[in-house]
Order: structure tokens, then C-alpha cells, then sequence
């Protein structure tokens, strides 16, 4: 899949997750797109530094951008700088 309607499909899925993260005070960007199939997300907001952020990151956040990009390996959240 070409990396900009890769990138097109998974802020697609961020879009979708965003409400339910804006909701409990957080927010979610993309970093970047690694080899086409691992994603880098940043939290924001309440969502660092929570105890379940790491659960939201794979049965939230990963499963949705699956969804919308099939070839996604792994989701990984890097630490605000």
C-alpha cells in the first residue's frame, strides 16, 4: 500500500479511537509509520502516565487501526519528550 494512503487509513482509525481518549481527559497523534507496518502513536493528555494505557494502546487503539490497515504489525507509544 503506498505510505500516504497507509498514513490516510490509520489517522482514519486514530480519528475513530480519538472521542473515546477525549472523553477521559487524553488524545492520541501519530509519530510515524515504520517499514509499512508498525505504527509510533504519542499519548497526551490524562491518557500518560495511566495505569491502563497500555491495555487501551492494543485492545483500543491497535485493534482500530487494524481494522482500517490490515498490514499493521504493532502499535507502539513513545514517551512525550
Amino acid at each position: 500500500m503506498e505510505a500516504k494512503l497507509l498514513e490516510s487509513k490509520v489517522l482514519q482509525a486514530l480519528e475513530e479511537i480519538r472521542p473515546f481518549l477525549n472523553s477521559d481527559g487524553g488524545d492520541i497523534s501519530l509519530v510515524s509509520i515504520e517499514n509499512g507496518k508498525e505504527v509510533r502513536v504519542q499519548l497526551h493528555g490524562a491518557c500518560v502516565g495511566c495505569s491502563v494505557n497500555q491495555m487501551t494502546l492494543k485492545s483500543g487503539v491497535e485493534m482500530t487501526i487494524k481494522k482500517y490497515a490490515p498490514q499493521i504489525e504493532t502499535v507502539t507509544s513513545i514517551d512525550p519528550s
